[in-house]
């Protein structure tokens, strides 16, 4: 039973991987598809708030011997490391004209460490509160917004506004996933609300969402009061809500040849925006405008993550992916 257990988790972060890669490879692309316009809203949704409750649900363990230390590490090298990298990417590929040493704003996807390693402590104080955290987490997730100094600096925006999710992950147990959302009557529902949340991005939801769900923003740069910004945020978090588990209800308990990838899913995460800037810079990308070409880019994205996670790869960046920790044991 375990295995099968650890194979449904694998397999959602598999699932969550590709849309990342899929999505960050269609961002800088100006379609003139309605469709994949509203792909690209419907992905945006919810991969990252499913990656960061899966993260959640993961972090129960931080009574154990070294635990802070051990996040620190984990979290904070893999972030200096890959930042001065991204420094002189973006140099040499003329992304910047100036060489420049930024440890304040978190490169694209490098947010996500620095608001894990924040995640990560966060739960520490956060678990004596147990259940009556999450209406906390959520009370501090939208008041974020409401500050403009809380933005893109050191992620801070992004770290309080996703924590409701990170939280509710650590909330939750296996018994939720395995004896409730993978019933069938959930998997109907959960494949009918996916639909209907992205028929609604392409028929109901305004255009701005996409820039909602980012949450590195505070509600003053939406041009909204802050009492109605904050119930935008709140909506958006309980259609993210209902997208995450309708998604979740869908992933197969069995194992199949990509699952293992799961497991490796932090270095695709990290090194597939070497791959996704670099394509950019081609024309042929610019050109990308009709269904087929699109599917050529999902084939591509798909592709990308089974060579990311492969052994060679591995063997070539673990020393700056995964930090080893010598024992704490004598």
């Amino acid at each position: 039973m375990t295995k099968i257990r650890d194979s449904y988790f694998d397999n959602a972060k598999f699932f969550l991987i590709l849309l990342v890669v899929f999505g960050h490879s269609l961002t800088n692309l100006k379609s003139d598809m309605p469709i994949i316009y509203s792909l690209y809203t419907f992905i945006f949704i919810f991969h990252m708030p499913a990656f960061i409750l899966i993260s959640g649900f993961f972090s129960k363990h931080f009574n154990k011997q070294g635990y802070v230390l051990t996040v620190i590490k984990k979290t904070m090298i893999p972030y200096l490391i890959f930042q001065i990298i991204y420094s002189y990417f973006y140099y040499a590929t003329g992304y910047t004209k100036v060489l420049k040493f930024d440890l304040v704003t978190p490169h694209w996807t490098l947010w996500f460490l620095i608001s894990m390693l924040c995640w990560k402590l966060m739960i520490i104080p956060f678990s004596k509160l147990g259940k009556f955290g999450f209406p906390v987490a959520l009370l501090i997730g939208l008041s974020a917004g409401y500050f403009d100094s809380i933005g893109t600096d050191y992620s801070a925006s992004r770290t309080l506004a996703f924590f409701p999710f990170f939280y509710l992950g650590y909330l939750l147990k296996k018994e939720h996933f395995m004896n409730v959302l993978t019933r069938i009557p959930f998997k109907i529902a959960g494949l009918f609300t996916l639909a209907g949340v992205f028929l609604a991005c392409r028929y109901i939801f305004p255009k701005d969402l996409q820039d909602w769900v980012l949450h590195d923003s505070s509600y003053h740069a939406f041009g909204l009061p802050k009492m109605e910004g904050g119930l935008v945020r709140l909506a958006v978090y309980c259609v993210t809500l209902i997208t995450i588990f309708a998604f979740m209800s869908l992933i197969p308990k069995k194992r199949f040849s990509f699952t293992a990838l799961g497991k490796n899913t932090l270095y695709i995460y990290l090194l597939h925006g070497f791959f996704i800037k670099t394509m950019v810079l081609f024309p042929i990308y610019d050109s990308i405008q009709n269904f087929y070409q699109y599917a050529f880019l999902f084939a591509a994205s798909l592709a990308l993550c089974y060579l990311l996670a492969s052994r060679p790869v591995r063997l070539c960046t673990e020393p700056i992916v995964e930090i080893k920790m010598p024992s704490l044991q004598q």
